[in-house]
């Protein structure tokens, strides 16, 4: 019987990874672990907890200027990076050592190197380490990906962002997925001027089309200079700021021109190929319904597979990676009704599908409000809040769930509960309203406004 060295080896010290080789350790597996950065992956380092941070600081500025209006007298104030930034880092810091600590504790064995495969059961770390393994788990996430425009080495990234030397004045954000969105928000929250080009028609591509138009409308009325169909043409560094051209013609400059175009999975110089492990048009490792490749011995979860890029789905394929190895118990991730938030301001919640999907399904009823709420209908504001059910005209489920709201993550997260059980319009419409709330709305939306 061969001997390795290892039981497990993981590439990756992301949500993903981090949660299968603590769990695969804890059933008394041999394991080691190699991240090159930092432990905690995108989501605590460059991603998620860094940016709901940012979004919490973006949300004080304009609630300042709302309690004037409900009568607290307040001076003027301006948002200090200098002031926010040490602390923003000092979290990262404590979190990325709680990281470390779960997996030593668990006996884990990490290594601060890239690791890289030599064949499908040999890893060769960058220290010049090697060692081999029974099982292998690809868990690298993904990496921000910048198109070649010219003087595109500029720009910086959603990974740059958060280590930013001074505050711009002035930020171009290019793109418009929910990561530039909720960037562009989130600046212009605390203080900056934004601009926000997308090439496409419309921004936040795969959402309902109903609540894309609406935040669209927000995020417009918020100041940020909102533009579709309008690319980077080329970039120059002009007396200290960008000189940016965009396609139509315009020309503007800026302190910082954030690119967020999308992320590629990271498997660039990983040998994944060479060993036989079969790669998407994109990088992505291709994997079946359990997470295996290819290659019997080498797994992958998380971004790096290109399915479901969220935290929480990629550790839940951590958990069901580990119950099929080493428990010995085949078990599949569970990819259906997924919920998900974008946190832009207002922020947008959505489980299940979008109207547009649903009507290509089956015949559905669509149920939908927008409204100001009384928080701010009471000092004047104009925007509207969006809730949004997608119904089978058949079964009568809810196939989708829909909030554009203040605090809409935390709201779906509760409304996915009962949608994943199977919950029917009939379900909430006996569900007694919670008043006075936004989300009373949700069980009082008694006739469709269209039906498909």
């Amino acid at each position: 019987m061969t001997t390795f060295d290892y039981d497990l080896f993981v590439i990756g010290g992301g949500s993903g990874g981090v949660r299968a080789a603590r769990v695969a350790s804890e059933t008394g597996a041999k394991v080691g672990l190699a991240e090159e950065h930092r432990m905690g992956g995108t989501c605590v380092i460059r991603g998620c907890v860094p940016k709901k941070l940012m979004v919490f600081a973006s949300h004080y500025g304009p609630a300042a200027e709302d309690a004037r209006e409900y009568g607290w007298d307040y001076e003027g104030g301006h948002f200090n990076w200098s002031r926010f930034r040490p602390k923003l880092h000092e979290e990262l810091t404590r979190l990325e050592g709680i990281y470390r600590a779960n997996l030593e504790r668990a006996g884990v064995k990490i290594h601060d190197a890239r690791a890289t495969l030599t064949d499908p059961h040999t890893i060769e770390l960058s220290t010049g380490e090697s060692f081999t393994t029974k099982h292998v788990l690809i868990a690298t996430g993904g990496a921000p990906y910048v198109p070649n425009t010219p003087g595109a080495e500029l720009a910086i990234t959603s990974n740059e962002i958060f280590s930013l030397d001074a505050f711009p004045e002035r930020i171009l954000i290019v793109g418009g997925g929910y990561i530039a969105c909720e960037f562009a928000t989130i600046f212009k929250g605390l203080g900056a001027h934004v601009a926000q080009w997308y090439r496409g028609a419309q921004i936040l591509r795969g959402f309902d089309d109903e609540v894309r138009g609406h935040l669209a409308e927000i995020i417009r009325g918020h100041g940020v200079d909102l533009h579709v169909g309008l690319e980077v043409e080329r970039m120059e560094r002009r007396a200290g700021r960008i000189w940016v051209k965009g396609t139509d013609g315009r020309e503007d400059q800026f302190d910082h021109v954030l690119y967020a175009t999308g992320r590629h999975p990271n498997t660039d110089g990983m040998g994944l190929a060479e060993a036989g492990v079969r790669l998407g048009r994109w990088g992505e490792v291709e994997v079946d319904d359990y997470g295996q490749t290819s290659v019997p011995s080498i797994y992958a979860v998380g971004d790096v597979t290109n399915r479901i890029q969220l935290t929480p789905v990629a550790i839940r394929e951590g958990m069901a990676f580990v119950e099929t190895v080493f428990n010995g118990n085949p078990t599949k991730p569970d990819h259906d009704l997924v919920p998900s938030a974008v946190f832009t301001t207002p922020e947008y919640g959505a489980v299940g599908l979008s109207e547009e999907q649903a009507r290509e399904q089956e015949p559905v009823d669509v149920y939908c409000a927008a409204f100001r709420p009384m928080q701010t209908s009471f000092i004047g504001r104009s925007e509207r809040v969006l809730f949004k059910l997608v119904v089978s005209r058949a079964t009568r489920k809810v196939l989708g769930c829909h909030i554009v709201a203040d605090g809409a993550g935390e709201m779906i997260q509760l409304a996915a509960v009962a949608i994943k059980m199977g919950a029917t319009k009939e379900d909430f419409d006996r569900t007694v309203a919670v008043h006075p709330t936004m989300a009373e709305e949700i069980v009082l939306m008694k006739q469709p406004i269209r039906s498909h």
